[in-house]
Formats: structure tokens, C-alpha cells, sequence
């Protein structure tokens, strides 16, 4: 997939833990691992919301898209 989640990046950037993110959040430990990892196929909003405020960030600092070859040939639709 061409989307790739960078919550990782952030967080080791702004130097704050999975607990505290979670904590802070309401999300529960295991979801933020996977949401680090990039192992969702989906995200809320009002997650995304959450992760930018206590991050500090903006949505485009979590979410980055890298086009595959699958993708280009695909084309547009």
C-alpha cells in the first residue's frame, strides 16, 4: 500500500513513550503498536486528531505516500 503511517517517526522525534501517547489518547497500547508499525489498513479522524495534538503535529507529518509500481500502472481512477 502506498500510504505509510510515520507515528513512529513522531513519537521518537518528540522523545514520548507508547504508554504516555496511549494513556493520553484513550487508545489502547496494542492498537498504538499497530498503528506504529503500520500493520491498519484504516484510521479514524478523531484519532488522527488526537495523535496531532498530543504530537504536536500536523496529519501530513504522520501519513506520508510513497506510489509503488502497482500503483503507477494503475494510473488515476
Amino acid at each position: 500500500m502506498p500510504i505509510r503511517l510515520r507515528v513512529h517517526v513522531m513519537m521518537a522525534e518528540r522523545n514520548v513513550t507508547a504508554r504516555n501517547i496511549a494513556a493520553r489518547i484513550n487508545l489502547s497500547e496494542t492498537q498504538l503498536s499497530l498503528l506504529r508499525t503500520g500493520k491498519v489498513r484504516g484510521l479514524r479522524f478523531d484519532t488522527l486528531a488526537k495523535l496531532c495534538y498530543v504530537l504536536g503535529c500536523k496529519p501530513g507529518d504522520l501519513i506520508d505516500y510513497e506510489p509503488d509500481e502497482q500503483d503507477m500502472a494503475a494510473g488515476p481512477t
